[in-house]
């Protein structure tokens, strides 16, 4: 089933580039676990695993297709059309939609799987939940989000060729703090937008462009999450400018440890006026 909600452009929506794509993964993930409840014929997204823990659906991937972000302007209406599907025993793929007027402005695919904490406490112990009861049939990937899934087995399998263009930068990895009020979210995990609010700030920081690009795709896979207090470190792996825009592929690492959390692949072209 296809839900489709209408929204008009005001400050929340919009940054100097035109669409936020930080909102924009937000809304899309509330769409996303607002979807599971109801396929789950819940009311609310709140879910115990088999051993009565309190489970969460955490995303493991993500891709993003925009087709025209500045184009669109405050008070500019936009529909938002979302499908979920089953495609494991606790893995989801939601799809979204973005038009205005019928026009593509951008297309989404997200999967979660569910995890817990068990008993303990702290990020560094999350794992793969059980929920036997979960209903509904599984079903394939859906062909929007099959792009998605290789790519992530290319990363996981090491394929040297993603690197193909890009060249290292020699830039030191960029360190941030993330901070309780603004990059957690309400279940006490890094919020899975702010990977993404991240990678942009290590860009900005190398090198603050007279006009900044405006994104055209992100593909963003999860491995692993920070407990509050701990910092991270934003590698390039490497990085290409050109005529059309940038590209770069960045590695998220917990500093306490040196683990990598995070893939972040961008593409960006140069603000059209």
């Amino acid at each position: 089933m296809i839900t489709v909600d209408r929204y008009r452009a005001g400050m929340p929506q919009l940054t100097y580039t035109g669409l936020s794509e930080n909102w924009l993964l937000k809304e899309c993930g509330h769409r996303h676990w607002e979807a599971l409840a109801a396929h789950a014929g819940r009311a609310t997204h709140s879910f115990g695993d088999d051993g009565g823990h309190r489970s969460y659906a955490a995303f493991t991937a993500i891709r993003l297709q925009a087709f025209g972000f500045d184009a669109l302007s405050e008070n500019d209406e936009f529909d938002i059309g979302s499908t979920l599907h089953r495609t494991g025993a606790v893995r989801h793929v939601s799809t979204h939609r973005v038009q205005r007027d019928g026009v593509p402005l951008a297309q989404i695919a997200m999967s979660s799987t569910f995890v817990t904490r068990g008993g303990a406490r702290g990020n560094r112990c999350i794992a793969r939940a059980a929920l036997s009861a979960l209903p509904g049939d599984i079903s394939p990937v859906p062909d929007e989000a099959v792009p998605m899934i290789e790519l992530g087995k290319r990363l996981r399998a090491g394929d040297a060729a993603l690197a193909d263009g890009l060249t290292a930068t020699g830039c030191a990895p960029a360190e941030f703090l993330p901070c309780p009020n603004s990059d957690f979210n309400g279940a006490d995990f890094l919020y899975f937008a702010n990977f993404q609010a991240f990678v942009d700030r290590a860009e900005w920081q190398r090198h603050r462009f007279p006009e900044p690009p405006v994104v055209a795709s992100r593909s963003l896979y999860y491995y692993g999450n920070v407990d509050l207090g701990d910092t991270l470190a934003v590698h390039v792996v490497g990085e290409r400018t050109g005529e059309h825009g940038i590209a770069h592929w960045s590695e998220v690492r917990r500093a306490s440890d040196g683990r990598k959390i995070a893939d972040v692949m961008t593409e960006k072209h140069w603000r059209r006026r």
